[in-house]
Formats: structure tokens, C-alpha cells, sequence
């Protein structure tokens, strides 16, 4: 006795072949979506720490001169204060410090780059799925 024919309701092969096609291309999408959202995340807190670090390196460069004389001659100040090699090493002692200070700031901020790990975690179960399937 042969088979009743299906009806035209139910999916074919061909169909079920090719709706599993688009959902496993829709989800490779999505996770390069969350993917590409981290790493922008953590392309900004990388720019903020190199930003830190070229103003810390403005500063030396740019005021270090001109300010450092300034201040060596005030707390010199006609003779009556510190002589002035006392005056300009306190002057390189608080601009080494401020350096220190701003480049601990932007290691800090670098630090904080990350992968995209969320994306890398729904790949890994993505696979697994794929496999076990």
C-alpha cells in the first residue's frame, strides 16, 4: 500500500534545509554585529588612554621650559630665598611627579581594553550547537 502524498502545508526537505541556511547566516551576522560593538567600546577607552598619555607628553614638552624658570626664580626670589639649584631640582621634582601621575592615569585607562568577550563566548556556544547538530 503506498503512502498518502503530503500535504502542501507541510515543509520539504529543501525547505527546512534552506530556512536552517538563513538562520545560521542571520546569527553569524548578529554575533559580527556584537562583535564589531565591543571592540568600539574598546577602541574608545584605548583612545582615552592614548589621548592621556599625548597630554602628559604636551605638558612636558610645551610648558616644561618657560614654567620651570618662572618658578625657579620665585622661590629664589632676589637672592633671599633657596640658591637656585635648590630652586630649579624642586621645580624637576614636581613636573617628574605630575608626569608620573598622568601616565599612571593613562595605563589605567589602556588597561581597561578588553576583547569582545560576549561575542567570542556566543561564537564558542554557537559552535558547540553547530556541532552537536
Amino acid at each position: 500500500m503506498a503512502e498518502p502524498p503530503l500535504p502542501e502545508t507541510d515543509p520539504t526537505i529543501g525547505r527546512l534545509v534552506s530556512d536552517a541556511s538563513r538562520d545560521v547566516s542571520s546569527l553569524i551576522r548578529n554575533e559580527l554585529k556584537l562583535a564589531k560593538a565591543e571592540v568600539q567600546l574598546s577602541v574608545k577607552a584605548g583612545g582615552t588612554g592614548v589621548a592621556l598619555f599625548a597630554a602628559a607628553a604636551f605638558f612636558a614638552l610645551m610648558s616644561l621650559v618657560m614654567l620651570s624658570v618662572a618658578i625657579a626664580y620665585f622661590i629664589n626670589w632676589n637672592g633671599e630665598g633657596l640658591a637656585l639649584q635648590w630652586a630649579f631640582s624642586i621645580v624637576f621634582g614636581f613636573y617628574l611627579l605630575v608626569g608620573a601621575l598622568l601616565g599612571y592615569i593613562g595605563l589605567r585607562k589602556v588597561k581597561k581594553v578588553r576583547a569582545p568577550e560576549k561575542a567570542i563566548a556566543q561564537a564558542q556556544e554557537t559552535k558547540q550547537i553547530l556541532k552537536r547538530g
